[in-house]
């Protein structure tokens, strides 16, 4: 079993409220913790409204398989969001 943790940081330039964040910021959790092996959730940025972090548990039987699912995520992330990816890190559990 092999786990990877990608942490990725956002910044929402112009963005006036948690409303319009959350707008923005496209329903990650419903369109990505719906995989059986994906967990996502907003770890950091919570309460501002210019920026977010958000935090995806990837499992799988194979290290290639996760890194495979990490990349995907990062790519389906750039066309799902208005927002700039400021950092990506990627750790192997």
């Amino acid at each position: 079993m092999h786990i990877a943790i990608l942490t990725l940081t956002f910044s929402l330039p112009g963005c006036g409220s948690l409303k319009e964040k959350r707008q923005r910021m496209g329903g990650l959790h419903a369109r990505f913790g719906n995989t059986p092996s994906v967990a996502v959730c907003e770890s950091g940025g919570r309460a501002r409204h210019d920026a977010s972090e958000w935090t995806f548990v990837i499992v799988g039987l194979s290290k290639r398989e996760v890194e495979s699912q990490c990349s995907q995520i990062e790519e389906k992330l750039e066309w799902i969001v208005d927002a700039r990816v400021m950092n990506v890190e990627r750790e192997f559990v």
